[in-house]
């Protein structure tokens, strides 16, 4: 495979900066605690890791509301620390992605503090969304789109104007139509490259141009998702123009060598719209969410993946899969409750709670079902400890900004945010050198560290570091799925030589007697059979 198609079959591990390793012991991860831990990812297999936002911010939203696009936020380090991230994650043979977060600035931002001193109608104001209100007074917002946090999309300033933000109200949209915006976004594009990353996630993909009208929308707004399957998208989502923007953007990545690469945050449906972000001039990569979605039912799962497959192969894309990320519950808790149960947007104290083995258990199955097919796969930091969600996080530490929009209805974000363990016995079990971490650690978390789990048969962690050796052994991100006819309640397919088997149903499936099984999620039943939730990739 040429070099330049790396991500066609990639393994790409999410860092949530804040929460992966702390340098300093000062509670917050950092640059340079990423940077020494690079060598065990490299270690568990992955081919990239890709940054969540380490920009100057005043973390309104986690870094997603960006004061600087070309600098660093001395909570995380500086400039020359991610060089030296960079380029020690180069010499262990992994790629480096950073976010991008184009459709809202932080409100200290420069160009909306410029706005915010300027007269309605001045150039420094074009660059932004901002509207007179409506009624008598301009007293009313300029039309009925809500924050996706939360109450209303528009804030009012008190020279009378609006402006809007379909996040927090920190996070002013810009103005995609304006050219300077656009020119601005190159060179940041070519600030980034020219330091040697070898892609962007692209934050809120689908949101940069918004309906000209501002046309009414009186459907409710939610963090992820929300979109209808069918009829036209809402006035603020996947609308057209985007697709010019990534294609001036995919004309400077392939100014440049080695693969650079650009990956959708695209929550559209249904995939063949999705699929759109990633025609041959357009993005590399979306993120796959209606496969994050499914629920653990084998029908719904398999129409998700052909679907899923038949989109991208239209256009030539490869296609991703992913079970987990910094915005949602983390499978390993998700798949605790009963199948079919709908995705929740946080679980806290006094929630239902979910069945934590019965998630750990699914999840492992989940996961090698994923990594059995073919195409790129991401992993969130802490999945391959088989980590849950710390569902019973005190609501007093929360600081998702769904939670205080929401008026405390929506638990939000956090639990799937906690730093991660790596030693049992130190502090902040391994976070850093001190105690301190800036949400709590649940108790638990000592029998999830990776020291507790390298070299352990039949840890999560051994079985995720079997699994990547096992899957770029036999080239299966490159492969082609053919379904097989196995029994009832499971999926069987075929990709190359393997055979991945799940087994969904109540009761034991069964593997021809001369299958060779390479890896199995669980332990088989003494007579060879599949237990129930469990996956097992075989040669048969």
């Amino acid at each position: 495979m040429p070099t330049d198609a790396w991500w066609r079959d990639a393994v790409i591990y999410q860092i949530y900066p804040r929460s992966f390793a702390d340098g300093d012991g000062d509670g917050m991860g950092d640059l340079p605690g990423i940077t020494a831990r690079l060598p065990q990812l490299r270690q568990l297999g992955v081919d990239a890791v890709w940054l969540s936002p380490f920009y100057p911010s005043p973390q309104h939203d986690a870094g997603y509301d960006v004061a600087d696009y070309r600098g660093v936020d001395p909570r995380f380090g500086s400039l020359g620390d991610a060089d030296k991230l960079i380029g020690t994650a180069h010499d262990l043979g992994l790629k480096v992605i950073v976010d991008l977060v184009p459709n809202h600035t932080s409100s200290d931002h420069v160009w909306f503090q410029a706005a915010l001193a300027a007269e309605p109608g001045s150039p420094e104001r074009e660059r932004y969304i901002l509207r007179d209100g409506k009624g008598p007074q301009g007293e009313e917002p300029p039309n009925s789109w809500q924050s996706v946090f939360g109450g209303p999309a528009w804030h009012r300033l008190p020279d009378g104007q609006w402006y809007l933000h379909l996040f927090d109200v920190s996070q002013p949209d810009l103005n995609w139509d304006h050219p300077e915006v656009r020119a601005e976004f190159l060179d940041i594009l070519r600030f980034w490259l020219d330091r040697g990353v070898d892609g962007f996630r692209v934050d809120v993909a689908h949101g940069l141009i918004k309906d000209a009208d501002l046309t009414d929308w009186s459907a409710p707004s939610v963090i992820l998702g929300g979109l209808e399957a069918v009829g036209p998208p809402p006035p603020m989502w996947d609308q057209e123009g985007v697709h010019e923007i990534y294609r001036q953007w995919r004309a400077v990545l392939d100014g440049y060598e080695g693969g650079r690469i650009l990956v959708a945050e695209a929550w559209v449906q249904p995939e063949e719209r999705l699929a759109r972000y990633v025609r041959p001039d357009e993005m590399h990569q979306a993120f796959n969410f209606p496969y994050l979605e499914a629920p653990w039912l084998p029908d719904g799962l398999r129409a998700v993946i052909d679907t899923s497959l038949a989109a991208n192969d239209a256009v030539g894309a490869t296609t991703t899969w992913v079970l987990s990320n910094h915005d949602v519950v983390r499978h390993a808790s998700r798949l605790g409750f009963p199948a079919g149960t709908k995705r929740v947007p946080g679980i806290g104290i006094g929630d239902p709670q979910p069945d934590q083995v019965l998630g750990l258990r699914r999840a492992r199955a989940a996961t090698l079902l994923m990594l059995g097919l073919p195409g790129s796969a991401y992993l969130y930091q802490g999945e391959e400890l088989g980590l849950p969600e710390h569902t019973l996080l005190p609501d007093e530490y929360r600081e998702d900004p769904a939670w205080e929009r929401s008026g405390h209805s929506e638990r939000g974000r956090d639990g799937c945010r906690v730093p991660i363990p790596w030693e049992a016995d130190t502090p902040s079990y391994g976070f850093g050198p001190a105690d301190a971490s800036w949400l709590p650690q649940p108790t638990v978390w000592a029998e999830y560290a990776l020291d507790r789990q390298v070299d352990v048969p039949g840890s999560t962690y051994e079985m995720y570091r079997t699994a990547l050796a096992t899957r770029r052994e036999h080239e299966l991100g490159s492969g082609e799925l053919a379904w097989l006819v196995g029994a009832a309640d499971t999926l069987t397919f075929r990709n190359g030589v393997v055979t991945v088997v799940t087994n969904f149903g109540a009761e034991p499936a069964t593997l021809p007697d001369d299958a060779r099984v390479l890896l199995s999620s669980e332990p088989l039943d003494t007579d060879g059979r599949i237990p129930t939730d469990v996956t097992v990739w075989a040669v048969i």
